[in-house]
């Protein structure tokens, strides 16, 4: 079942164009590269998971049982994936601006989920910005208000 989800995937990045529901294309692709920045340092925490599965939830209104079917095929997809090329273009072709900044927030968002941000998580975002033309003052904008502040 899993490979026949993940061919309807790669056929989907590959000609979103011709998909009747391009959001649930871009929904894998955003959580793919979610996914990219959660496994950066290594470490698969059960925070991150939590608040991966929770943006998921709140940003696409979906079920808990389809976010979880997302975050499974969108760990498959970035195992498999020898860059970020396919996400990225495809976030790139149907995002405005400040809808990647959202993107790149939220990847602060969830590096900070376990507590700490990783040396490699904060290469991993600071990459998937520059490919996602996030400029540099929006990605440390978005990194700072991220950052959670000590009461």
């Amino acid at each position: 079942m899993l490979d026949a989800i993940s061919n309807f995937f790669q056929r989907a990045l590959a000609e979103p164009e011709q998909r009747d529901n391009q959001t649930l294309t871009l929904e894998l692709a955003t959580a793919a590269l979610l996914c990219e920045v959660m496994r950066a340092d290594y470490d698969k925490s059960d925070a991150e998971r939590a608040a991966l599965k929770q943006m998921l939830i709140n940003r696409y209104h979906l079920s808990e049982s389809d976010v979880n079917e997302l975050m499974t095929l969108a760990e498959a997809e970035v195992d498999d994936a020898v860059d970020h090329y396919q996400f990225v273009s495809l976030i790139k072709e149907h995002y405005g601006y400040e809808q990647r900044c959202e993107l790149v927030a939220l990847m602060w968002q969830l590096a900070w989920a376990d507590g700490s941000i990783d040396p490699l998580e904060e290469h991993r975002i600071r990459r998937l910005a520059d490919l996602l033309h996030v400029s540099h003052s929006d990605f440390i904008r978005s990194k700072l208000e991220s950052t959670p502040h000590a009461e």
